[in-house]
């Protein structure tokens, strides 16, 4: 198999039943941010829905947004390392660039309805092979030392995708 350049999306769900600190810190500080800017597009109080307040006020859509301002010092604690995703040694390897939060649902009334997703975009990968099922990988800008590449065995588990793909020439 001729190596390709992919970078992978990692789409984490945080909703009522997560069991991990840092979800539930990020599920907490997601919900009362979301209480305090919702207020803005829903000052009659007519909607009690995120949806709700997507449908009837285009401009709430801007809460995806406002309140990822909530989530950002959590992020910061992951040191670029993409959450739960391990190699086949048990450890935390793949960076991420960049990341994209997302209210999924929330309803102003009803925490256990509140839901997230934070899509965190890795940076090019090396894809040398696949084994079994497992991918072979490298990071891409890691120097190699005496022709040497030190690599990654990965299993891709649910809510992962190769966001994008390159031949290497």
């Amino acid at each position: 198999m001729k190596p390709k350049i992919i970078r992978l999306c990692y789409r984490k769900i945080i909703d009522s039943t997560a069991t991990q600190a840092w979800d539930k810190l990020v599920f907490e500080d997601s919900y009362a941010e979301f209480l305090l800017q919702a207020q803005l597009y829903n000052q009659e109080k007519k909607y009690t829905t995120f949806s709700d307040m997507v449908h009837h006020v285009p401009a709430a859509r801007q809460l995806h947004f406002l309140v990822s301002a909530a989530v950002i010092g959590y992020l910061k604690q992951l040191n670029d390392r993409v959450p739960d995703l391990k190699n086949n040694l048990g450890l935390l390897f793949l960076p991420f660039l960049n990341y994209q939060f997302e209210l999924i649902n929330s309803d102003v009334t009803n925490k256990l309805k509140h839901q997230v997703a934070i899509n965190f975009f890795t940076d090019e990968l090396v894809w040398h092979d696949t084994v079994n099922d497992m991918l072979l990988l490298s990071i891409a800008r890691k120097e190699v030392t005496a022709g040497v590449i030190s690599t990654e065995l990965f299993r891709i588990q649910p809510f992962v995708s190769i966001y994008s793909l390159n031949e290497v020439s």
